[in-house]
């Protein structure tokens, strides 16, 4: 029998929107805590740990299922003691168990189960179980029934399993050795994604298919390095294809997370503040190369979205919208032609629905989802009826919305519009970056600790090297269209206490969570560039652009320290580090370093139109010893290559 309890849990006192869902569970969930721990150990049980976030489909389902379930809730409360976590909030917890499936079942995913002992060591995984066994997937009544059995009759083998488990992944790695060139590294990475390429739809591999959007980055950039135009070629066809397709949404804008079928069609509706933000950057930079303006208008419709949808009050920017409303997935997405026709007319309804392929068949389980895959996008007067929908849209169905406020999806934001800022000088957008920078240094920062989330008037009291990584990036993007020296200086500090919480000066690298974090059963360190960069990958671009702004010896040999770590981790499988390849680039090909020396402050917007967007410039307000005026004059200093020009008064 399925329901809610009347009586919340102890989640009832969490501020995390994926806990509180679970707080009225019959499950006697505990958030991840000492407690719960303690009581495991008294009560000689075996923990059952479920972490998911709150826009996940499958955590929806297992929810409804198994957790409001009292048959389930039952056998877990009286065998187990049952923790809830929520990824975004816990991405050290996330990290290491969900290596552990990976490992013991050879793929993963969300919602994450793990079964352990109560000294947290590991001796099952998996992800969505069904409550009963259903289509070849074990059910989770079976599974506790026999973990509970096996428990109590073969715990000492149980328990040396899970010994062994968390032996193989606390084993200390050994340092690689490679020999492979810088320039190598980059060309096999893009080898590596012309060869998995798709050239009808575009994209890479099979269904289903992610954005990956840093890797569309990295191809682009690497065209304007070696000029290579297959780079560009496959760039261009993949961000044209998922703006067609359902991915996007041609109704209130922005993207979903990614597509369950080749074409770009039927999306994994939930939307996610990181992929927008990523496929801003992509899609502006294939606005500069080309100046095409259909991605301008990409470009301004997905940042619309961000600050209707997804931006609170006080300037900060929320995680995600759902997938599902009122159980179903999709169901808010989707439209029968004869919607369509009663709130725009026949004649505009008709012609509407022949444009968005929204027909009687349907493309998604008997309904349509709007798209522009076999018409193309040259439909600009056909927008002007997008608002009347858009509204009838928000009033039919709801979606929930995931409202934590997290720092480091927050600084790839900030870092996103500033670069958009300064491809299209929209004031908007400099100014929703300035206000989420603002709003993370007034709420979520203290003594240059970066905390990790805010909900509701309230912070974590965890910090990850993520949390820094992205919002020194958003800094530093921001100092590079503001010249505000404080962005420029408040990521310096950042970096320094960075890496003094986070570093392993042994071996090289970020660890996840800082010495001062929660001790857990092992300190990974995440180089892979997955649906988010990594923060070692992000942080090598900081430490090279702060390296040049900033040329104090400590950080130079810091930085030289990290492209080392980073190219011995990518060099086997470079283009998963997509990111660090661009932050190679650019190594590899430094940018032009400017000083430019004011005469007088008021020629400050005189030196903000000349300077170019791809160099480094560090804006002094009086001249130096070292930095003199020319002709009693501004005056640019401009160095590449480790040698300088004679000084200039114009660029």
């Amino acid at each position: 029998m399925t329901k809610n309890s009347n009586v919340p849990n102890r989640l009832i006192s969490e501020k995390s929107p994926y806990l509180l869902q679970h707080a009225y569970n019959p499950v006697a969930w505990f958030p991840w805590c000492k407690e719960a721990f303690e009581k495991a150990k008294a009560e000689d049980k075996p923990v059952f740990l479920s972490i998911g976030y709150s826009t996940c489909h499958w955590c929806h389902v297992m929810e409804k299922e198994s957790f409001e379930d009292e048959e389930v809730a039952e056998i877990l409360n009286a065998n187990f003691i049952a923790i809830k976590v929520d990824k975004e909030e816990r991405p050290d917890i996330d990290s290491i168990y969900m290596n552990v499936c990976q490992a013991m079942t050879g793929s993963g995913g969300w919602p994450l189960t793990i079964l352990m002992t109560p000294d947290k060591k590991p001796f099952y995984a998996g992800t969505y179980f069904p409550k009963r066994s259903s289509r070849g997937m074990p059910g989770l009544m079976e599974l506790l029934s026999e973990i509970n059995k096996r428990w109590k009759l073969e715990k000492d083998d149980m328990e040396k399993l899970a010994h062994e488990i968390t032996s193989f992944i606390t084993k200390p790695q050994t340092v690689k050795s490679f020999e492979a060139s810088p320039e190598k590294i980059l060309r096999q990475a893009f080898e590596s994604m012309s060869n998995s390429f798709d050239e009808e739809y575009g994209g890479f591999g099979n269904a289903p298919k992610f954005p990956m959007a840093h890797g569309l980055l990295f191809l682009m950039k690497y065209y304007r390095a070696e000029n290579v135009n297959r780079a560009l070629e496959m760039s261009e066809k993949t961000l044209l294809q998922m703006y067609k397709g359902g991915i996007f949404d041609h109704i209130g804008f922005g993207f979903s997370r990614y597509s369950t079928d080749d074409q770009w069609l039927a999306p994994h509706f939930e939307k996610m503040l990181y992929d927008n933000a990523l496929l801003i950057l992509a899609y502006a930079e294939a606005y500069k190369i080309t100046g095409i303006k259909d991605y301008q208008n990409i470009v301004e419709k997905t940042i619309q979205y961000i600050l209707k949808e997804l931006t609170s009050p006080e300037g900060g920017f929320y995680c995600a919208q759902d997938a599902d409303s009122e159980g179903v997935e999709g169901k808010y997405y989707l439209f029968e032609p004869e919607e369509v026709i009663k709130i725009l007319g026949e004649t505009d309804g008709k012609h509407f629905n022949e444009t968005f392929n929204i027909t009687e068949k349907g493309n998604f389980e008997g309904k349509s989802i709007p798209n522009l895959i076999f018409t193309g996008i040259k439909n600009q007067n056909i927008e002007v009826h997008l608002p009347k929908l858009y509204e009838y849209r928000k009033k039919r169905y709801a979606l929930h919305l995931d409202d934590k406020i997290l720092s480091a999806w927050n600084g790839l934001m900030i870092g996103t519009l500033s670069s958009a800022y300064a491809a299209f000088k929209n004031p908007l957008y400099l100014n929703a970056a300035e206000r989420a920078a603002a709003f993370i240094k007034d709420h979520m920062t203290e003594n240059n600790t970066v905390f990790t989330s805010y909900r509701d008037g309230k912070i974590s009291k965890t910090s990850f090297i993520d949390d820094y990584a992205f919002y020194i990036f958003g800094l530093l993007e921001l100092y590079k269209v503001t010249f505000n020296n404080q962005y420029a200086e408040k990521a310096y500090n950042l970096t320094e206490k960075a890496i003094e919480e986070f570093y392993d000066i042994n071996n090289g690298g970020f660890y996840l969570y800082g010495k001062s974090g929660e001790q857990l059963l092992t300190r990974p360190k995440e180089t892979y560039d997955g649906a988010i960069p990594s923060g070692n990958s992000v942080m090598a671009y900081n430490m090279l652009i702060l390296s040049k702004l900033n040329k104090t010896e400590k950080l130079e040999k810091y930085t030289e320290m990290q492209f080392e770590f980073m190219m011995k981790e990518s060099f086997s499988y470079p283009s998963s580090h997509s990111f660090f390849m661009t932050a190679l680039m650019l190594y590899m090909n430094p940018p032009k370093e400017i000083v430019c020396v004011l005469k007088d402050k008021s020629d400050f917007n005189f030196v903000v139109n000349q300077v170019p967007e791809d160099a480094i410039v560090k804006i002094l307000d009086c001249k130096t010893t070292e930095y003199p005026l020319k002709n009693n004059k501004t005056t640019f200093y401009i160095c590449q290559h480790h040698h300088c020009l004679p000084p200039v008064n114009e660029l």
